[in-house]
């Protein structure tokens, strides 16, 4: 086979691929995404006294995860880019997530109602992306990359205060801000950089695995990490709906506007790849992939939430594989599924997952958020921006940031609102959004441009 065939690519994107490389292919992506996977379930099941089903909340997010990778590699009947892209809980649901969860624990709801509350508001959420994936055109003109920018940058920012409070220990943690938990969470993210600057392309892509791996064995040997059972049940089936169905529509507002949100972040995910995969991105084929990504994404935030797994969407680390490993073949797409499924279906592998320290935790996902943070300077940034782009960033930052520092702020105001504007990402996205429709667009000086130029010409 030859590169030029496929233009710099071993495999192509409709090329099939022998069993062997594309399980090794597959696996690779899993260990770059695992971590993302199984994060956000740690985060807000922790945050929210859910510790007795964290396994199960974990093992659900793999089999959703896996479920909606396999929907989008194959795109049967229109669903699904035909393209890897490997699903998981977007980082952006964590704040409006807990803030529900939250708001049904103060209204004296047990475990039990605060996941048939969230979940079933998530069900109905999934109804935007199906929905706006026959819209996307009208879409990408309203959300500028000012405004996708800025809301990624705000997402990270306000998930780094989480990566701290792990990493001193967790909430109401006994030794919290301790000399050793520090240690600890400084250990993880030196192994995590240090793998990360190799050459080595296998140490580069699982380094956030072994960094993990290293924390944990850290943690052992210092008498802070000591691995107990896994449980009786080796093996579990998933059910529809095992807590019940409820919904709330103050916390289907925010929720429901992550999910715009999270669509922005996935039409860039899906645009990258395509152009990775050696994919045009102006003709009707494209937009076709495109519309049916997003819908399979919304898909699969509809079985995620019947599974009690937080909402999907399509991931960003899978590009970088696919760049670096020069496979493309959406067949692949289909290992990663299994491989996803059958982890999500033995509940011991969940188990583990819960007992990693939460310092150690910390540490992994600060290079994760911080990373956030840096690619949503980057799409701001594209190019030069212009006063009204300045305006816009400096509000959406100022709002953002102001209400996640100082929530007493929406104290007074109705607890839709409160709800509604709670996070960083939605007010500062919010912001954003109305600044964007009402402040009218900067006219190019295109006189002023062209005498500049004709006095050049004139001087040379």
């Amino acid at each position: 086979m030859s590169d030029e065939k496929n233009g710099g690519l071993l495999y192509g994107l409709e090329q099939r691929i022998p069993p062997l490389p594309a399980f090794f292919s597959a696996l690779q992506h899993v260990l770059a995404g695992l971590v993302g996977i199984i994060t956000p379930p740690l985060i807000i099941g922790a945050t929210l006294g859910l510790g007795e089903w964290l396994p199960y909340l974990i093992s659900m997010s793999l089999l959703a995860s896996g479920i909606g990778t396999f929907l989008q590699s194959n795109r049967v009947w229109g669903i699904g880019a035909g393209m890897i892209c490997m699903q998981g809980t977007s980082f952006a649901f964590l704040g409006v997530a807990i803030a529900g969860g939250m708001w049904v624990k103060g209204q004296g709801g047990t475990p039990q109602d605060i996941m048939a509350m969230l979940f079933g508001v998530n069900f109905v959420a999934a109804l935007v992306p199906c929905i706006v994936s026959r819209f996307i055109e009208p879409l990408k003109r309203i959300f500028t990359p000012v405004i996708t920018g800025s809301v990624i940058a705000l997402i990270g920012i306000s998930l780094i205060k989480v990566s701290i409070i792990n990493w001193c220990g967790g909430e109401q943690a006994k030794a919290f801000g301790s000399m050793s938990n520090i240690t600890l969470g400084a250990v993880t993210l030196a192994t995590i950089v240090l793998l990360s600057c190799l050459k080595n392309r296998w140490l580069r892509l699982s380094s956030v695995v072994i960094g993990i791996a290293v924390g944990c064995l850290a943690a052992a040997l210092s008498g802070m990490f000591q691995l107990k059972g896994v449980g009786d049940v080796w093996f579990r089936l998933p059910q529809l709906f095992p807590f019940g169905f409820q919904f709330n529509g103050a916390i289907f507002l925010p929720i429901a506007l992550v999910s715009l949100v999270c669509i922005l972040e996935a039409v860039g995910d899906l645009t990258a790849n395509c152009l990775i995969s050696q994919q045009s991105i102006d003709d009707g084929a494209f937009r076709s992939r495109l519309k049916g990504g997003i819908l399979a994404d919304g898909i699969s935030c509809m079985v995620a939430a019947m599974l009690c797994a937080f909402p999907n969407t399509t991931f960003a680390q899978n590009n970088g594989v696919i760049q670096m490993t020069g496979v493309a073949s959406r067949y692949v797409g289909r290992y990663i599924g299994v491989i996803l499924i059958l982890l999500g279906l033995f509940p011991p592998f969940g188990e583990i997952l819960r007992q990693i320290p939460a310092p150690v935790l910390g540490g992994a996902t600060m290079v994760m958020f911080g990373c956030v943070v840096a690619a949503g300077i980057r799409i701001i940034t594209q190019k030069p921006l212009t006063r009204r782009d300045m305006l816009i960033v400096g509000l959406a930052f100022g709002f953002g940031l102001g209400i996640e520092a100082v929530p007493a702020f929406l104290a007074h105001f109705p607890p839709m609102v409160e709800n509604l504007f709670g996070s960083a990402a939605t007010s500062g996205g919010l912001v954003a959004i109305v600044l964007n429709l009402i402040i009218p667009e900067e006219k190019a000086p295109q006189e002023s441009t062209t005498r500049s130029r004709d006095d050049r010409a004139e001087s040379l």
